[in-house]
């Protein structure tokens, strides 16, 4: 008896002993419908819609996906560079009643990567030259790249210069309520004056990392409600990642640090701060669903006019005029949320 006894008591401090990224994590799930109706503009031109679709991977999974509507033609894509998922309609001119319904189930985890190795690995650069190149808003030279040198001054490896941005970017950074949806991403104008909601701040610590030679990408979805039925419509959100060689993609939450510092009026001493501030380094909560990453994209098939900035949001163009996706009451579309 004493020996089994013995043998309980070593397997509960081994599972308290071990590293948080092996530990269980938490998980959300629910179903997310989204609507869309763009029957209320001109119907003598072609209408065109996407939308960022839903995809399983190793964090999230998506089933149960329904897709219905009164569209000419409907279709899965992708974009060429990214691989982007996307969802088209296309409605034919003179077409009446425009409308689209997609949903989803989705099971996501909670995502901890904390356990980084001890040694760098060797690495090739070139294999990530995606996640070093400059963007048209995320440039990584003239004064972005003064400053990223400037933060990672003695710093020699990529898990310390991530590190000294993502402080920098806690520390320097501040959201901002006032600013249209999730933020432009101007990096320059943002180094200017460093508010923003969290496109803008995830935007600025991927420049800098990847001006201090740290491949870093953000990433594009949607947060998932905590109560029964929520209203989602305007619950996008952007996170990021950098490479760790030899490791894994390393998830990083600026942004969220500082919307808690916003929200529960916290100073950036207080206890409450440290802890969302370690949290958010190498973790990712489980309340969010991917939905797209990659900046500049031509759409598939292509829209009229230049790339476009962020896939965060839907897309849709009556014939060649593009609708104010950050306006979902005239777009129009809602999106919710059922657990």
């Amino acid at each position: 008896m004493k020996i089994r006894k013995l043998i309980i008591l070593t397997i509960a401090v081994v599972f308290i002993l071990l590293p948080m990224s092996v530990q269980a994590k938490n998980e959300a799930a629910g179903t997310i419908t989204m609507e869309f109706d763009l029957s209320a503009h001109t119907l003598d031109e072609e209408a065109q819609l996407w939308i960022p679709y839903p995809f399983s991977d190793r964090d999230q999974v998506i089933s149960n996906i329904k897709v219905s509507g009164d569209y000419a033609e409907s279709a899965m894509y992708s974009d060429q560079k990214y691989s982007t998922p996307i969802l088209y309609a296309r409605w034919n001119k003179g077409t009446k009643s425009r409308k689209l319904t997609l949903s989803f189930h989705v099971v996501r985890q909670e995502v901890i990567r904390k356990n980084f190795p001890d040694k760098e690995a060797a690495w090739n650069p070139a294999d990530y030259k995606m996640y070093l190149a400059p963007t048209s808003l995320g440039p990584i030279d003239g004064q972005v790249k003064i400053l990223a040198d400037q933060i990672t001054m003695g710093k020699t490896t990529i898990l310390d210069k991530a590190k000294a941005i993502y402080d920098w970017t806690c520390e320097n950074m501040y959201r901002d309520p006032k600013t249209i949806g999730c933020g432009p991403g101007d990096v320059c104008s943002l180094l200017e004056r460093p508010g923003g909601k969290c496109t803008d701040i995830h935007s600025v610590f991927v420049a800098l990392a990847r001006a201090a030679g740290v491949p870093a990408r953000e990433v594009f979805g949607i947060r998932q409600g905590k109560k029964s039925e929520e209203d989602i419509t305007k619950w996008q959100h952007c996170w990021a990642e950098f490479y760790l060689p030899g490791y894994d993609w390393v998830p990083v939450d600026p942004a969220d640090v500082r919307k808690m510092i916003l929200k529960e009026k916290l100073r950036l001493g207080d206890t409450k701060t440290k802890e969302y501030r370690e949290y958010f380094w190498g973790s990712w909560d489980q309340y969010r669903v991917k939905l797209a990453v990659g900046r500049d994209l031509q759409l598939n098939p292509s829209q009229y006019g230049a790339p476009i900035n962020t896939f965060g949001y839907p897309y849709a163009q009556i014939g060649t005029k593009t609708l104010d996706w950050l306006v979902p009451e005239t777009f129009k579309y809602t999106f919710s949320y059922h657990r």
